[in-house]
């Protein structure tokens, strides 16, 4: 028979090796026990049956070596198990569970192999990755999935708060990583999204659009850079690339990786086959043809804006647009802008936000409706020329 003791530290400490190992149970935990190896070594375990009667299967899984724990942790680790056990539970089956839970690093390897990869556009997945490898991995990586709380999201989007941009778009995309786990993995429950409730922080929309003297000033640095008045730096195609954008509302991306085989002359418009939201077509305006007539096709090189290598189209047209945006006076500007500039015209003029969205190629109403407030310019213009002719018939201006 086993020999029993209450086992205290002190009892413990006193126990000594003998030439086999041998166990002593615990005089008042039923199923708490210790075994003493031959070499000295001691360690705690707890014995349980699973579910009811003598015919459940028997487990003894091990609590911890003596010295890594302490004799009354094993103690207490023993009492939360017999009473795991008397409410029908399984400690060890639910520790081998934890323990094959994946880890978040595995979760993020997964996401962008199989889901971000599959579906989204290259920028888009080096976007990703770098939020991963610089934000989340670092933060997150060596945790469970089950064990991220919405408290320790919180607190990683707090540490950025002097980034506010940067760390909605870190908390939107580990959304996006939970709602793949849950939907198409099936690793956690909906319920469990730990994003959910997270707040973001407000954003300061920039507002930046080209008036009509800002834009005539635009373009005389435009001249001036299609003759080599500014330097070395602008190039004729960087030239041209820049005005399509203004006449076209187009990405950058979009004009930059332009082909010919994409440009409709009869049609009077380009037809992407690529772009951030698919396939497009982008009409272009009698200047935007006049400029496309006289840009150069290179023999070998299927692109609109060459690059300088053979056979590649320009990538990079920051030294142009630099030199021409200080020409023109315009250094809060940027590329993007222009495209901001061509939908306030089209909101200004009166045109309809589905109008101005189509133009842009948007997907999504809401992406157009910052220039909703620009549309009233319009409408305030007629109120006014309306209220002056009431107002001069009621005789309301002659004081005046």
């Amino acid at each position: 028979m086993p020999e029993r003791a209450k086992l205290t530290k002190a009892k413990v400490d006193g126990f000594k090796p003998r030439s086999v190992m041998y166990a002593v149970r615990d005089a008042e935990i039923s199923g708490l026990s210790l075994r003493v190896y031959p070499k000295g070594r001691k360690a705690y375990f707890f014995r349980y049956r699973v579910g009811g009667g003598r015919g459940a299967k028997i487990r003894e899984p091990k609590i911890g070596e003596h010295g890594t724990i302490t004799a009354e942790q094993a103690r207490r680790m023993a009492q939360d198990w017999a009473a795991e056990v008397r409410r029908g539970g399984d400690p060890i089956a639910e520790r081998q569970a934890l323990r094959s839970t994946p880890t978040m690093s595995e979760l993020f390897d997964k996401y962008l192999e199989d889901f971000a990869k599959r579906h989204k556009k290259a920028s888009s997945v080096f976007n990703d990755t770098r939020m991963i490898e610089n934000r989340l991995r670092p933060a997150f990586g060596k945790m469970r999935v089950t064990d991220v709380s919405r408290a320790a999201v919180r607190k990683l989007h707090s540490s950025l708060h002097d980034t506010p941009y940067e760390a909605n778009r870190t908390l939107a995309l580990l959304s996006k990583i939970f709602s793949f786990a849950s939907d198409d993995l099936d690793w956690i429950n909906r319920v469990d999204h730990p994003v959910k409730g997270v707040k973001r922080f407000p954003e300061k929309k920039r507002k930046r659009y080209l008036s009509q003297q800002e834009l005539a000033r635009l373009g005389d640095a435009l001249a001036l850079a299609d003759r080599g008045e500014l330097g070395r730096s602008t190039t004729k195609h960087a030239v041209a690339a820049i005005r399509l954008m203004i006449l076209t509302g187009a990405r950058q991306g979009e004009i930059l990786g332009l082909k010919w085989s994409e440009v409709n002359f009869a049609r009077g418009c380009l037809e992407l086959s690529d772009s951030k939201t698919g396939e497009k077509e982008v009409f272009l305006p009698a200047a935007a043809l006049q400029i496309l007539t006289e840009i150069p096709q290179i023999d070998d090189n299927e692109h609109v804006i060459v690059g300088r290598k053979p056979g590649t189209h320009l990538v990079n047209i920051k030294d142009t647009w630099g030199a021409v945006r200080s020409a023109a006076d315009l250094e809060d500007v940027r590329l993007h802008d222009l495209r901001h500039s061509f939908a306030s015209f089209g909101a200004r003029a009166g045109m309809s936000l589905p109008v101005i969205g189509a133009l842009l190629g948007h997907r999504e109403t809401a992406t157009t409706a910052r220039y909703a407030h620009l549309s009233d310019d319009p409408v305030r213009a007629a109120a006014e020329t309306i209220g002056q002719e009431v107002a001069d018939a009621l005789g309301l201006n002659q004081g005046a």
